[in-house]
């Protein structure tokens, strides 16, 4: 145990149980396309600093949706990737420059209601999921990803709108997250966070969530279109519920 002492400021047995929940929630992301990175931040704010958890929570989802998309980089929707990246990175330049948390509970409901509008409302216009609109929300995303950590819902929702397979929904959302978490290595450099102090943490999650990813995409294979997609709705709707919860919550205290 006394290596686990030396990889983080935070105690071997939380250090070991995160390690381990990396794998869990990387294959949770795999096989179900969405839901680990939102479960694993939301379980590292009982127990990490706040000023190291949206940094170390995005450098570890880097190397979660990394793996994921080197194992499926074949069915990536590469024209929409293409529109979501210059989008993030202005919603990355932004959030460099602003470096500021908006209101707390504020940025929560406006992620739930867009999910939830995503996937039980109407479906959103042509032009929302045209260029511009895909740029747009790569931007939004990734400057709410660098103040609150988990924009996953909200990625996934847009990318499922564009009706791809399974297997191309899941690779195509690690390609965009993996780009948006990248980002997230500029902004908080420049603001000045000591990404040293958790490197060890951060790569022993990387290489446990890998497997992860590996074990959740070979479950991927054996579940039919209909499953994954009741699976899909299920897992964004209850984390969309979870954050009016914690947004209402913020808000009101």
């Amino acid at each position: 145990m006394e290596w686990l002492a030396a990889i983080s400021p935070l105690s071997p047995v939380v250090s070991l149980g995160l390690i381990l929940l990396s794998g869990v929630t990387s294959m949770i992301s795999a096989s179900l396309g969405v839901g680990g990175g939102t479960l694993l931040i939301m379980t590292m704010a009982q127990v990490m600093p706040a000023a190291a958890l949206i940094p170390v929570h995005g450098m570890v989802q880097l190397g979660s949706n990394g793996g994921r998309l080197a194992m499926s980089w074949r069915h990536v929707h590469w024209p929409l990737l293409a529109t979501f990246v210059p989008g993030a990175l202005v919603g990355a330049l932004v959030a460099g420059w602003l470096l500021i948390r908006l209101p707390s509970g504020v940025l929560e409901l406006s992620i739930a209601a867009f999910v939830l509008y995503t996937l039980w409302g109407p479906g959103l216009p042509k032009r929302a999921l045209g260029r511009l609109g895909t740029l747009i929300a790569g931007a939004v995303t990734t400057l709410l990803s660098s103040f609150v950590g988990a924009s996953g819902p909200m990625v996934a929702a847009f990318v499922k709108q564009h009706g791809n397979s399974r297997q191309g929904t899941v690779a195509t959302f690690a390609a965009c997250m993996t780009f948006q978490h990248l980002t997230k290595a500029f902004v908080f450099g420049v603001a000045g966070f000591l990404f040293a102090d958790w490197l060890w943490l951060i790569l022993l999650m990387i290489g446990v969530g890998v497997l992860g990813t590996w074990l959740g995409l070979r479950l991927l294979h054996h579940v039919s279109e209909r499953r994954f997609d009741t699976g899909f709705r299920v897992v964004l709707t209850a984390l969309s519920l979870r954050l009016v919860w914690l947004g209402m919550t913020r808000l009101l205290t």
